[in-house]
């Protein structure tokens, strides 16, 4: 057997292990919901921000001509 013919054998078979793996835990395992809280930081405002400027330009709402 050429060794390019039992290279990409062998990595179809090694391709194909990893798919069934994939399949069974998708299929066999099942998820435990579970309750979760995560404290998100928010940034300190500061005193002295400066104002955002304006858009340039007014956007045309859809469907309407300028």
């Amino acid at each position: 057997m050429p060794t390019l013919t039992r290279l990409l054998l062998i990595v179809a078979a090694i391709g194909l292990a990893i798919y069934a793996a994939m399949a069974a835990l998708v299929y066999l395992v099942q998820p435990v919901p579970q309750p979760m809280e995560v404290d998100v930081p928010l940034p300190q405002l500061r005193e002295t921000q400066a104002p955002a400027a304006p858009p340039t330009a007014p956007v045309p709402a859809p469907g309407t001509s300028p």
